[in-house]
């Protein structure tokens, strides 16, 4: 609890010290340290009663899947490693993390991390036992990290089966919707504009014919689309005007549709008077209407402002030791603490 207030009170950036600092004769810094950093207790548990504590007090529409980029100076906190973001254009020596939210249209909150390691850290047997990760660390790319976030949310803790919604480009959208589509996960995941996919959709003249990029696929279909409305990208905002498609397709790797595979579809997304198509993505939700799969895709930028406004307002990247598990345990705190925060304000908001 001493480190939970912490969260919610310090002003300005939460390490350890500062929020010693805070609490003064009530708990020793030494004291947070071994708490977070040298302690046994297992986040897991936590983790798992807070995602149910959350979807017993919000209605859950989907999972947002959010990549989370933690910039570090030094190098010796668990994962660090020079990597390049093509949203930032730069090469930055940071950690990579990947959060699962459990969104509804008002209000968002995450209930799992996933520490994204690199090569570097898991094979080296010196690093490794500086930072204490456990010998059942896996090596795995970045679209695994992913996976296996989204799995161990849903599959291991048994919560509910909901969409799934991936808006990023500093992960390989393909890779991911192929392994969580064979899992049997609905998903709704964006993909780049270059992205090549088949066309298997009779009511376009292409299909069969070889791959094409996704944006071509979404010009050729552009007598397809349909107005849909969605609400506002702000609370209380005018609802905003879309154009929305699909197409049947099958990625490069995936397995034709079938009865027992279910449609794969490209949904394309673009303003009203502005560019076609602006948006793609893709999606096995081959029963939802178009204009519920954009209402859906909107979840993503729920989540993005509530991170702003409250998850990095209460340090969800502000750990600064270096072990793995104190990784863990702080952003497993700092998330119980987003939940406050958050549902605090969903009740306020209500009529």
């Amino acid at each position: 609890m001493h480190y939970l207030r912490g969260l919610l009170e310090t002003p300005g950036r939460k390490s350890i010290r500062n929020i010693a600092a805070l609490l003064g004769d009530q708990v020793s810094e030494q004291n947070l340290h071994h708490f977070i950093l040298v302690s046994t207790w297992d986040w897991v548990p936590v983790r798992r009663a807070l995602a149910s504590h959350w979807i017993s007090a919000v209605p859950l529409r989907a999972w947002v899947v959010q990549p989370v980029i933690i910039p570090k100076t030094g190098r010796h906190s668990v994962g660090v490693d020079k990597h390049f973001f093509p949203t930032l254009g730069q090469v930055l020596s940071a950690q990579r993390a990947i959060g699962v939210w459990a969104a509804s249209d008002d209000v968002s909150a995450p209930v799992n991390w996933r520490l994204y390691l690199p090569p570097a850290w898991l094979t080296d047997d010196y690093r490794r036992s500086q930072v204490a990760i456990p010998d059942g660390v896996p090596v795995e790319t970045l679209s695994e990290c992913v996976v296996q976030a989204c799995l161990e949310a849903v599959t291991c803790w048994r919560l509910p089966v909901r969409p799934f919604v991936l808006d990023s480009c500093e992960v390989h959208a393909v890779p991911i919707f192929e392994k969580l589509h064979a899992a049997g996960m609905p998903l709704l995941v964006s993909v780049c504009h270059d992205q090549p996919l088949t066309v298997v959709d009779p009511a376009l003249p292409s299909a069969g014919q070889g791959p094409l990029t996704a944006e071509q696929i979404m010009l050729m279909a552009k007598d397809l689309r349909r107005p849909v409305v969605s609400a506002g990208r702000e609370p209380g905002t005018t609802p905003v005007s879309h154009w929305a498609a699909t197409v049947r397709v099958a990625a490069p790797s995936l397995s034709e549709p079938g009865p027992d595979r279910g449609e794969v579809l490209l949904l394309g997304v673009g303003d009203e008077g502005g560019r076609w198509p602006g948006k793609l993505w893709l999606t096995n939700l081959s029963t939802t209407p178009p204009a519920s799969a954009v209402r859906l895709s909107r979840l993503a930028d729920r989540v993005d402002r509530d991170f702003t406004e409250i998850a990095d307002r209460v340090g969800i990247r502000d750990f600064s030791g270096r072990s793995f598990g104190g990784w863990h345990r702080h952003t497993t705190l700092a998330s119980a603490a987003h939940t406050v925060v958050a549902l605090a304000r969903n009740n306020a908001n209500r009529p």
